[in-house]
C-alpha cells in the first residue's frame, strides 16, 4: 500500500471520534440523571461494559461482513434472514423516528424561549392544547421545508451540532473544576459511596430504556468499517476508545450534575429545562450571567431544526430504498418531481399530528407531555437496535457462509450468546419502560401506561398491515 491509499484509510481515532459524535450527547447525561441521580454513574459503569462495547464490536463484524451493503441493517437481516424480515427491519428503522419527531418542535419551542427570554417560562404560559397546535403546525412547516429538498439548514444543523457538542464538553471541564477556581459550593451534601449504589428495585428497571437509548445508534459507523486501516486491529480499538471517551463524559457529566443539583431533590422539570439550567448555573459560577446559556440554547435550536428537517426525510427514503412493491403499496412508493415521497410524507404527517395531539387528551400538563414523549423515544427508538442482535446472531448461525476481515469472537456459540443476551436486555429495557415514571396507579398513569403500550404495536403494526393491503389489491386484479 502507497502513502497516498494510507492517507484514505482512517484509523482507530478517526473511528473513535466520528461514533462519539453520533452516538454521544448532553442530553444522554441530563435525562438519566433525572431519573436516577448520582446512582446513574454506576448504572453508566454497567450498562457501558455489558451492553455498550459488545453492541459496538458486533456492528463491526456486521460492517465488515457485508461491506458493501448500502442499507444497514436492513442489509444485513435480508442476508442472514430474507427479505421479509428485512422489511420489517427497514420499516422499525423509518417507524421509531416517529414519536421523535413528535417531539422536535417540542424542543426546538423550548430552546428559542431559553435563548429569547433566559427562563423556561414561554411555554409555561402557554396552554398544553394550544402549544401542541403550535408544535403541530412548526412540524406541517418544517414538513414542506423537507419536501422541498433544502439541504443549507442540513449544513447549518452540522455547524450548530458540533457547537453543541464542544459546549457540551466544556460543561464538564468547567462544572467538574468549579469548586476549586470559583468556590461553588456542592448541591447534593452526601458524597459517600452508598448514594452512588442504586435499589435495583422496580422503579429502577423501568429507567434502563433511558440508558439504553443514550447508548445506541452505533450502527451508523458500520459503513466506515472497511475505510478502516487494517480494520481487523484498529476497528475494535477505535470502538473501545469510543466507549472509553462515552464512559468519561457520561461519570464526569453526571458527577457534574450532582454538583449543581441535589441528587435528593432533583428538578421535575429537569428533562425538559436541565441543559439550560445548567448552563445557567455554570454563567453564575464564572461571573458571565446568562451567556453560555443564549449561545447553547441558540446552537441548539439550529441543530433542532436541522435534525427535524433531516429525520423527516432520510428515514423514509431509506425504507422506500431498501423495500419493492411486494410489501409496500405503489401509493407509497411515488415520488414527485423533486423526488419527494408524497404519500410518505403524508402518512408521516398522519402519525406525527395524532402523537402530538392525542395526548393532551390524558396529559394536562406541559411537563409531564414532555417527560411522557422522551419516554416513549426511549421505548420506540431501541427496538431498531434488536435487528442489529437478530443479525448477528443469524451471522454466527451462518458463519461459513460469510467471511470478515474483522471478528468480534472466534467462537459462534459464545458471539450467539452475547448477541441474545443483548436482544433480551434491549427488550425488557423496553417492556420496563413502558411503566410511566410518577405516581402509581392514577388515571394519568393509566393513560400514560396505555399509550407507552398500544403505540409500539400500532408503529410495528401498521408494518405488517402494507404488505397485506398489497396482496389484496393483487387478488382484486
Amino acid at each position: 500500500m502507497n502513502d497516498n491509499e494510507m492517507q484514505k484509510k482512517l484509523r482507530w481515532y478517526n473511528i473513535a471520534l466520528m461514533a462519539f459524535i453520533s452516538v454521544w450527547g448532553f442530553g444522554n447525561v441530563v435525562n438519566n440523571y433525572a431519573n436516577q441521580g448520582l446512582t446513574v454513574i454506576t448504572s453508566w459503569i454497567l450498562i457501558i461494559a455489558l451492553y455498550f462495547i459488545p453492541y459496538t464490536l458486533m456492528v463491526g463484524q456486521l460492517g465488515s461482513t457485508f461491506k458493501d451493503s448500502k442499507g444497514g441493517v436492513s442489509s444485513w437481516i435480508k442476508e442472514t434472514m430474507g427479505p421479509n424480515i428485512a422489511y420489517m427491519a427497514a420499516w422499525t428503522y423509518w417507524v421509531v423516528h416517529v414519536p421523535y419527531l413528535a417531539q422536535k418542535p417540542q424542543a426546538i419551542l423550548i430552546a428559542l424561549g431559553w435563548a429569547f427570554t433566559g427562563s423556561g417560562n414561554l411555554i409555561k404560559d402557554i396552554s398544553p392544547v394550544m402549544l401542541q397546535f403550535i408544535t403541530l403546525i412548526i412540524f406541517v412547516f418544517f414538513l414542506w421545508i423537507a419536501s422541498r429538498g433544502i439541504t443549507s439548514l442540513k449544513q447549518i444543523g452540522t455547524v450548530a451540532g458540533i457547537s453543541v457538542f464542544v459546549m457540551s464538553l466544556l460543561y464538564i471541564v468547567l462544572a467538574v473544576t468549579a469548586p476549586a477556581l470559583t468556590g461553588a459550593t456542592i448541591a447534593t451534601a452526601d458524597m459517600s459511596i452508598k448514594s452512588f449504589i442504586p435499589d435495583f428495585n422496580f422503579a429502577y428497571f423501568t429507567t434502563l430504556s433511558m440508558l439504553v437509548f443514550a447508548v445506541g445508534g452505533a450502527e451508523k459507523i458500520s459503513p466506515y468499517v472497511n475505510d478502516t486501516h487494517n480494520p481487523g486491529r484498529e476497528f475494535p480499538r477505535g470502538m473501545l476508545t469510543l466507549a472509553i471517551m462515552v464512559a468519561v463524559c457520561a461519570l464526569l457529566g453526571s458527577f457534574a450534575m450532582g454538583m449543581m443539583f441535589d441528587s435528593n431533590n432533583i428538578p421535575a422539570d429537569l428533562k425538559m429545562n436541565g441543559q439550560y439550567y445548567a448552563f445557567q448555573i455554570l454563567g453564575d459560577y464564572y461571573g458571565l450571567g446568562n451567556a453560555l446559556m443564549v449561545v447553547y440554547a441558540i446552537a441548539n435550536t439550529l441543530a433542532q431544526i436541522s435534525a427535524l428537517a433531516f429525520s423527516i426525510d432520510a428515514p423514509l427514503k431509506v425504507l422506500l430504498a431498501d423495500s419493492s412493491e411486494k410489501h409496500i403499496p405503489k401509493s407509497l412508493l411515488k415520488m414527485n418531481e423533486r423526488g419527494t415521497p408524497v404519500n410518505g410524507y403524508i402518512l408521516t404527517l398522519v402519525l406525527v399530528g395524532i402523537l402530538i395531539m392525542v395526548p393532551v387528551i390524558g396529559i394536562g400538563e406541559m411537563n409531564s407531555l414532555f417527560n411522557w414523549l422522551l419516554d416513549l423515544n426511549s421505548i420506540v427508538m431501541p427496538l431498531r437496535y434488536l435487528f442489529v442482535f437478530l443479525a448477528f446472531m443469524a451471522l454466527m448461525k451462518l458463519s461459513d457462509k460469510f467471511t470478515s476481515e474483522y471478528r468480534f469472537v472466534k467462537n459462534n456459540k459464545i458471539g450467539f450468546a452475547i448477541g441474545l443476551w443483548c436482544f433480551i436486555f434491549t427488550a425488557f429495557a423496553c417492556i420496563m419502560g413502558m411503566f410511566p415514571k410518577m405516581e402509581a396507579f392514577t388515571s394519568e398513569w393509566y393513560f400514560q401506561l396505555s399509550l407507552n403500550v398500544i403505540t409500539p404495536f400500532i408503529l410495528l403494526g401498521l408494518g405488517l398491515i402494507l404488505p397485506m393491503l398489497v396482496k389484496l389489491n393483487k387478488n382484486r386484479k
